[in-house]
């Protein structure tokens, strides 16, 4: 199995073009921190094509470090799968509407009702490409077409995307081939038993990063009323936070993804990055490559 991150920051990428926090001025000067596309994964079995795992607004650049079939017209991948309808995961899905069969994609029965009913992505591609919709069940693995791949989701937490009326949770994708697990889940809204297992018996875990604190946002004057968990994300730092909880998982390879462009973990040299090192956790950049 072998997986490619094609994406590391959080939605609107990292430096965010609104933007004048300590990390993004340091990504704008090139010191002390590497720019970084939203939030997407290619994986790929020992047999069959590559898959993307969520489809963020960066697509078209993202997909171009994937090796395409020969032909005028040839998809790097053979289907898109989503663990949740927030518009950084899908709005790249409109990207795609020049495939030239239906466009094959993944997910949980309520992403599809947000994708028809609150933001009508799927109607606009069925006017372009269609789609080819198959649906994931939570618990339940299901075999990628063409691929020796099985992934199988499971609930993660979280609330419905902002445009949304209702309850939507978001989905981790667990992927298996032959012996190797790797557990996908960039937004982490609860951590309990169900979730410390998943990741415990995982082989490779990319996992939400985005907050440090809690209060990151009105911290630095950004956002006073909303909270880490408010949107759907576990802090990093402190008892209960996810770092902690991956310092204690002994199997896994633990990687941090969808990173927030406030987060002073993407300083290289913060002491919040020398305290994820110590905790034996990576910061994902976009173009980490792990082969299982």
């Amino acid at each position: 199995m072998r997986v490619r991150v094609l994406g590391s920051a959080a939605g609107g990428g990292f430096p965010q073009w609104n933007c004048h926090c300590e990390t993004c001025e340091a990504a704008r000067a090139g010191e002390r921190a590497r720019p970084r596309t939203q939030s997407s994964l290619a994986i790929r079995g020992d047999d069959g094509p590559w898959f993307l795992v969520n489809a963020s607004p960066d697509l078209r650049q993202q997909l171009e470090s994937l090796d395409a079939p020969g032909g005028v017209r040839a998809s790097p991948i053979a289907g898109v799968l989503l663990t949740d309808a927030e518009i950084d995961h899908t709005a790249g899905l409109l990207l795609m509407r020049e495939s030239g069969t239906p466009l094959r994609i993944y997910g949980e029965a309520g992403i599809r009702r947000a994708l028809s009913d609150g933001y009508p992505v799927l109607a606009v591609l069925e006017r372009y490409s269609g789609t080819d919709w198959v649906t994931l069940e939570p618990g339940r693995p299901q075999p990628l077409a063409g691929s020796s791949l099985v992934v199988e989701p499971f609930a993660a937490g979280g609330d419905a995307p902002r445009y949304l009326d209702g309850e939507l949770e978001a989905s981790g994708l667990v992927f298996r081939d032959g012996g190797s697990t790797v557990t996908y889940v960039p937004g982490l809204a609860r951590i309990d038993d169900g979730v410390t297992a998943r990741l415990a018996a995982s082989d490779l875990v990319l996992v939400d990063g985005t907050f440090w604190h809690d209060d990151d946002l009105a911290r630095q004057g950004i956002s006073p009323d909303r909270t880490a968990r408010d949107m759907g994300h576990v802090p990093l730092a402190g008892p209960g936070g996810t770092l902690e909880l991956l310092a204690g998982l002994d199997r896994p390879r633990k990687v941090l993804v969808h990173i927030n462009n406030t987060n002073p973990i993407l300083l290289e040299d913060s002491p919040e990055r020398e305290q994820v090192v110590r905790a034996g956790v990576e910061v994902a950049y976009d173009g980490l490559e792990a082969e299982l």
